[in-house]
Formats: structure tokens, C-alpha cells, sequence
């Protein structure tokens, strides 16, 4: 039972070495492991001495850190990362103030338009979101013709009074249906519009009335802010 110490007789020799030197150091401590074929540090474990001496060679001091340098260290860590958070929030900041709309944006998103200068019985061409616009100031004529359809015969029924506001101001979204043409105002057997790319014709309320287009022209959301003053958007 005297394991990693070695023989009996090493054991003795080391209890003998103990006497006669006292308290062993390090040295002594090798040595006698070598002899009994333990490893030093076994055997130092087994019996730790307040003279045993430690390898400082690895730099172990260095490693500790300079105390006269910990606040600068503290202050560099503390530093960075007050840096970092504020970096972290001008980011979001940016991310959020891109995500809301540039007044240009804005402007665009909305049409004003005078109603005053367009004549009974003429169209004009808008601009709005990057789409043609139709305003037309249809005459009397126009209304009764546009009323007396019967929107049983037509391939989108609607009738006229569910696409205007005003009688007399038809508001359209001015492209073709079928493939996306801009058609031309005033003409086609409906005297409304007729898109020549593929023959699709429209009546004076917009709707399609011949040729191969799906659907009538769409009506914008829109309403009036005077007699004479239009909103679309």
C-alpha cells in the first residue's frame, strides 16, 4: 500500500532524509522521485512543503498584468463600448429615418389638379405615381350617353354613376387594360377612347366596349376639395 511513494525501502529513505534535512526543498523532493520512479509532482502533492519553489520561467508575471495600467485598460474597454452602443443606435436612427417618406415622395403620392381651365368636352393628361391620369369634362350629351348603356351587354359591368363622383368629371387611370398601352383620347367607336396598339375600345365612362382588352379603365381614388379643385390620391 505504498503506491505512487515507491518500495519500502525508498519510503524509509526518504522518512531518513526528512530527519537528517528537515523540511526537503524542491531538489530534494526530485531526487527522491526519481529514485522511487514516481512523478515529482505526485509526490509533491502527496507531501507539500513550504520550500518548494515554483518555475516562473513561463511568464507568469507578465501575463498578470501591469496594476499601474488597469484603469487605462478599464478606460479603453469602457471606452469602446460606449462607442460601439452609440454607433449601434445612430445606425438604427439612419434605418428608421430611410423607411419614412422623402417629402418628393410625398408630394408624389397626392395630385392636385385646377379644374378651372379645362373646357366642357376636353381631356387633359395628368402625371400621378408615374401614370397617365385622364380628367375629362364631359358635356351633357356625354352624361345621357353614358347613362343609357345598358351594363348588361357590357363585358365589365358597371355603371356610369358607380365611377364618377361628379357627373360631368370623369377621373381615370389613363392605360389599357389588356397590355398596359396609353390610349388615345376622344376616339374609337365610342367616341371615348380607343387604344391602337390592339384595338380595344372605351366608351365615355371608361368602359370597354369592343376588342380585347379585360377590363374597364381604372378609376383612382380622388375627391374634391372645391367646386373647381381636384384630389386624386
Amino acid at each position: 500500500g505504498f503506491g505512487s511513494l515507491g518500495s519500502p525501502a525508498a519510503l524509509a529513505k526518504w522518512k531518513s532524509t526528512m530527519v537528517e534535512l528537515g523540511t526537503p526543498s524542491t531538489d530534494d523532493m526530485v531526487t527522491h522521485a526519481h529514485d522511487t520512479g514516481v512523478s515529482p509532482t505526485s509526490f509533491a502533492l502527496k507531501h507539500p512543503t513550504e520550500r518548494i519553489s515554483y518555475d516562473e520561467s513561463g511568464g507568469h508575471e507578465r501575463l498578470a498584468g501591469d496594476p499601474s495600467k488597469r484603469a487605462f485598460t478599464y478606460l479603453v474597454l469602457t471606452g469602446g463600448r460606449f462607442i460601439y452602443a452609440a454607433g449601434l443606435r445612430l445606425l438604427v436612427l439612419k434605418f428608421i429615418v430611410s423607411m419614412q417618406a422623402s417629402k418628393d415622395v410625398l408630394a408624389l403620392a397626392s395630385l392636385e389638379v385646377d379644374l378651372s381651365n379645362i373646357e366642357e368636352g376636353s381631356t387633359v393628361t395628368m402625371k400621378w405615381r408615374g401614370k397617365p391620369v385622364f380628367i375629362k369634362h364631359r358635356t351633357e350629351a356625354e352624361i345621357e350617353l353614358a347613362a343609357s348603356v345598358n351594363t348588361s351587354e357590357l363585358r365589365d359591368p358597371e355603371t356610369d354613376e358607380e365611377r364618377v363622383l361628379e357627373k360631368k368629371w370623369l377621373v381615370l387611370i389613363g392605360v389599357c387594360t389588356h397590355l398596359g398601352c396609353v390610349p388615345l383620347s376622344d376616339a374609337g367607336d365610342y367616341n371615348g377612347w380607343f387604344c391602337p396598339c390592339h384595338g380595344s375600345h372605351y366608351d365615355v365612362s371608361g368602359r370597354i366596349r369592343k376588342g380585347p382588352a379585360p377590363l374597364n379603365m381604372e378609376v383612382p381614388e380622388y375627391k374634391f376639395l372645391e367646386e373647381d379643385k381636384l384630389l386624386i390620391g
